[in-house]
C-alpha cells in the first residue's frame, strides 16, 4: 500500500532519520473485531509478539482471526524515529517496518493437581503457532519488499520479547529455510531482533480490513507449509 512517498529499498542512515515527535498517535480504546483493548495492560496470562510481514493491513487480519489471540494492533517498529506518522514511515526516512502486535492467551501447563492458570474456557495458543502463521502468511525471501510493495517498511521482521521467543524464532527460521530450500526457494531475509519501541499506527489503520472488507491486501505466502514443532526441529 505505498500510497505516499517513494519506494526506498535502502535503510536510512541514522544521521538522516526524521526527528519524529514526543506525542504518540491516538488509537481506539477497543479492537474493532475482538472488542478487547488495543493497548496494555493486558490480562494475566496474555503475552505479546511483534511481526513485520509487509503491508500491515492483511497481516493484522491473519492474527485477529487466529484462535487464542486476545487482541491485535498495527504499528511501526525496528527503526529510529519516535512516534512516526504513516507518511513518514513510507518515505523510508524513519527505518521502521510496518508491524503487527499480537496479544495472545498463552498455553500454560497445568499444575500437578490439575489446576492452574491454564484452566478456563478461553482458547489458548502459543508463540510457536504464531510463528507458523507468520512464516506461511508471507514470502520471507524478498528482502525490502513484499510482492508489489517495495520499501524498507515492508521487510520481513521478527521482534522478540525475551530469550525464549528468541530461541523459538531462530529455530523456526532454520526449520522453515530447510523446507523452503527443498521447494526451490531462496534464502530467508527475515531479521530476528530484540523488540524495542512499538509505536501504534493511526486510528484508520487499526483493523483496516474489518472496516473495509474489500480493501487492499498485498500479502501472499510461498505455499510451503511450515513444520510443526519448530522449537524442537534441528
Amino acid at each position: 500500500m505505498p500510497l505516499f512517498g517513494k519506494r526506498n529499498a535502502t535503510m536510512i542512515d541514522p544521521a538522516s532519520a526524521l526527528p519524529g515527535r514526543e506525542q504518540s498517535l491516538a488509537v481506539p480504546s477497543q479492537h474493532e473485531v475482538l472488542r478487547a483493548p488495543l493497548q496494555p495492560p493486558f490480562p494475566e496470562g496474555v503475552q505479546t509478539a511483534i511481526f513485520g510481514m509487509g503491508c500491515f493491513w492483511g497481516a493484522e487480519r491473519i492474527f485477529w482471526q487466529a484462535p487464542g489471540v486476545y487482541s491485535t494492533a498495527v504499528g511501526y517498529a525496528g527503526g529510529l524515529t519516535p512516534n512516526p506518522s504513516y507518511e513518514e514511515v513510507c518515505s523510508g526516512r524513519t527505518g521502521h517496518a510496518e508491524v503487527v502486535l499480537a496479544a495472545f492467551r498463552a498455553a500454560i501447563p497445568r499444575a500437578a493437581d490439575g489446576g492452574g492458570v491454564g484452566d478456563g474456557a478461553a482458547t489458548t495458543t502459543s508463540y510457536e503457532e504464531l510463528l507458523r502463521l507468520f512464516w506461511e502468511g508471507h514470502d520471507p525471501t524478498q528482502g525490502m519488499r513484499q510482492g508489489n510493495d517495495v520499501g524498507t517498511q515492508y521487510r520481513s521482521l521478527i521482534l522478540y520479547g525475551d530469550e525464549a521467543q528468541h530461541a523459538q524464532a531462530e529455530a523456526s527460521r532454520a526449520a522453515y529455510q530447510r523446507v523452503l530450500s527443498a521447494s526451490g526457494h531462496g534464502p530467508i531475509t527475515t531479521e530476528v531482533l530484540p523488540s524495542g519501541a512499538f509505536y501504534y499506527a493511526e486510528d484508520y489503520h487499526q483493523q483496516y480490513l474489518a472496516k473495509h472488507p474489500n480493501g487492499y491486501c498485498g500479502l501472499g505466502g510461498t505455499g510451503v507449509s511450515c513444520p510443526v514443532g519448530l522449537a524442537a526441529a534441528h
